[in-house]
């Protein structure tokens, strides 16, 4: 087992950074990065960021110092690297997430700016915004949980258009597609029985949205939620705070910055 960290030459918000990976396991590279100070805030799905200042720090705590492309390598041969695309950030996996029908799954979370492919979307959640900056929150039936408004796509439906019949379906509220920003998404790898990730469409894309009004009235017209409320930041994290999405969804309330 290595905790493994390259020269700082990537160039991002005028500093220059490392990266710091385990070869064999995640729980050891966050138990040295907590040991090192380095904020959690700093991960990205499969390595931490490390700024140049701290580099000599961290190489003494016991990071071995090794060129980039070797880092590369051994992060791919351990399994342990998150495929996303360029720009796009990681910020979790979270494996043996057991759904409610009896599937396991392992889940990567991924903060972006841009639409998931939609040929492989699946389902799209909203975090909907009022004009205070409260949330709009559904309790989801089939998963016995508080989230954001949201379900799975139907034949012929654009992403958006999913996004936004689901969202009037579960609270009443008529949101405008193109509005809609894509802020994440969830990829779903099955490992214990078949799903709709199975073939392919493994996405679930999460958007986010503002109104311009302050906590208009939540409806239902289907049987699919159980509940529905106005929540503030600090209320979603004490109904959602123990989720798997959580991580995702704290990224996009609580942008990180060192």
């Amino acid at each position: 087992m290595a905790i493994l960290i390259d020269p700082p030459r990537a160039e991002a918000h005028g500093r220059r950074w490392s990266h710091l990976v385990s070869d064999t396991d995640l729980d050891e590279l966050h138990a040295f990065a907590r040991g090192c100070g380095i904020p959690a805030r700093g991960f990205e799905g499969d390595h931490y960021d490390v700024p140049e200042e701290r580099y000599g720090a961290v190489v003494a705590a016991g990071a071995e110092p090794v060129p980039a492309r070797d880092l590369l390598r051994r992060l791919v041969a351990s399994g342990l690297r998150m495929q996303k695309r360029r720009g796009d950030k990681g910020v979790a996996r979270v494996r043996g997430v057991h759904l409610p029908d009896g599937l396991v799954v392992d889940v990567d979370l991924i903060a972006s700016a841009r639409d998931a492919d939609p040929e492989r979307v699946f389902a799209a959640l909203v975090l909907v915004h009022d004009a205070a900056g409260d949330l709009a929150v559904v309790r989801s039936v089939w998963r016995d949980e508080w989230g954001a408004p949201g379900g799975g796509r139907e034949p012929g439906e654009s992403v958006r258009e999913n996004a936004v019949r689901e969202v009037e379906e579960e609270t009443g509220l008529v949101l405008d597609g193109p509005a809609l920003q894509p802020v994440g998404y969830e990829r779903f790898r099955p490992v214990e029985g078949r799903g709709p990730w199975s073939d392919g469409h493994d996405l679930l894309q999460l958007f986010e949205v503002h109104l311009a009004t302050t906590r208009p009235a939540l409806t239902s017209a289907h049987d699919d939620t159980s509940d529905r409320r106005w929540v503030t930041r600090d209320e979603l994290e004490r109904l959602c705070g123990t989720t798997f999405w959580w991580p995702l969804v704290e990224r996009v309330l609580s942008p990180p910055a060192w």
